[in-house]
């Protein structure tokens, strides 16, 4: 096993140099995920990086202390390092550097199951890989490249680039294809209120899945990025009314910006989801901290704009929830709180969807011949009629149906007028 020392190096002031201690906590859980031990811990604030070091000479002595005291095998950064600070950091310590990113995206390797998990990983880490390449052949360059001195491991190298560049625009044709298949399939789907999870990684968002689908075969873990691929079950919200609902992957401080753009074609689902359920783990400190790094990353991925439902979960793990959830619905008036570890725990959350289903549909007001038995008939089964009025030759129903019941009826040359009700939710901060 890998016997690993973590540095933190935050800029002074910044919000990370005032949680350095829970960043690298969280960096801890991050190489045990990925299968190292921490054998030792060390953090500096810098006023700025050093280009070459990224942290100060003095430290970069003390952090080479550390590893020989420890037996170290390996240094991880919290922070990202460029292609030379890292370069210069395995010279100087003697042994492999890894940053944030790289350690992530070690993780989302082991951890991809399916045919497109895979494609989109090895499509981030090829592009993290690109620019390192010299880093990586450091052990072949004892023959010198220049003019007129060109040595195999500069031709070795430039032959991996070219190889690499081939490699990455055939993985990102391969994710056009799964992006295409993905709207195809969404097309064919029969119409229902379409809500999709996403939150800071280990939220709950899979436990919330399982409880609303009742399918305990959904896989749920206690560890980081337990889930890769996109789940989606169709949820009974009650009275008739169904949702579908899609798990995504989970976001992270310092999410690899390669890893974000490779996985927009799993992200697409939310996208193109009616409301997005922002699940928080109530029961972690940082927890206000976590919810501003999934904005960012919905920014990021152009999803600031979705209409947006914050779900507080975990509530059983608070000591004083009542507290916490009259706090949170001063800053979340529209929030849900929830619990899968009981019986009747997202219960609310179903009221709310169903709510939202409800409210998400056009209400409007259809005009229909009193002779025309069938289509009121076809009203009363397919919508939820609100109110009725008859008249000696019209019957005047207020009505909720889906979009697409509303289109069929014009098309059908059924007047119908709309006055649609919207539901209050709130936008992405990050945006």
């Amino acid at each position: 096993m890998e016997r690993a020392v973590l540095v933190a190096a935050p800029r002074k002031g910044s919000n990370d140099a005032r949680h350095v201690t829970e960043h690298l906590e969280e960096l801890t859980r991050l190489v045990d995920t990925a299968g190292a031990e921490v054998v030792g811990r060390i953090s500096q604030q810098i006023a700025s990086p050093n280009p070459a070091t990224l942290i100060g000479e003095g430290k970069v002595e003390e952090v080479a202390a550390v590893v020989a005291e420890a037996g170290a095998t390996l240094v991880i950064f919290d922070e990202e390092l460029s292609p030379a600070q890292g370069a210069n950091l395995e010279r100087e310590l003697g042994v492999r550097v890894m940053d944030r990113p790289e350690v992530i995206l070690d993780i989302f390797s082991t951890r991809a199951r399916s045919h497109e998990a895979k494609l989109q990983v090895e499509l981030a880490q090829l592009e993290y890989l690109l620019p390192r390449l010299t880093r990586m052949w450091t052990h072949l360059s004892r023959i010198r490249g220049g003019i007129g001195l060109r040595g195999p491991g500069e031709t070795q190298l430039e032959s991996d680039r070219r190889i690499i560049r081939q490699r990455i625009q055939g993985l990102k044709a391969k994710l056009q294809g799964v992006e295409r298949h993905r709207e195809n399939l969404r097309s064919g789907r029969d119409p229902m209120l379409s809500v999709s999870l996403v939150g800071y990684t280990n939220a709950g968002k899979s436990s919330i899945l399982r409880a609303l689908s009742g399918q305990h075969e959904i896989v749920v873990e206690d560890r980081l990025f337990a889930t890769l691929d996109t789940l989606t079950r169709e949820v009974e919200l009650g009275e008739g009314q169904r949702a579908r609902v899609t798990d995504t992957v989970g976001f992270i401080r310092k999410l690899p910006h390669h890893l974000v753009a490779s996985f927009r074609a799993t992200l697409e689902e939310a996208r193109a989801a009616d409301v997005l359920l922002h699940v928080v783990d109530a029961s972690h400190p940082d927890w206000e901290g976590q919810m501003h790094v999934v904005d960012r990353v919905l920014a990021e991925l152009d999803l600031a704009d979705r209409p947006i439902l914050v779900v507080f979960n975990k509530m059983d793990a608070l000591t004083d929830p009542l507290s916490f959830s009259a706090r949170v619905r001063e800053l979340y008036p529209d929030a849900v709180t929830s619990s899968t570890m009981r019986t009747d725990g997202t219960v609310g959350l179903k009221i709310h969807l169903r709510e939202l289903e409800q409210r998400g549909r056009p209400t409007v007001r259809v005009r229909l011949p009193v002779a025309d038995g069938a289509r009121v008939a076809a009203l009363y089964r397919e919508g939820e009629v609100l109110r009725r009025e008859d008249g000696a030759d019209e019957v005047e129903l207020t009505v909720r149906l889906d979009r697409w019941q509303v289109d069929r009826l014009r098309g059908e040359g059924v007047p119908v007028v709309e006055g649609r009700e919207g539901p209050g939710l709130r936008k992405a901060s990050g945006a």
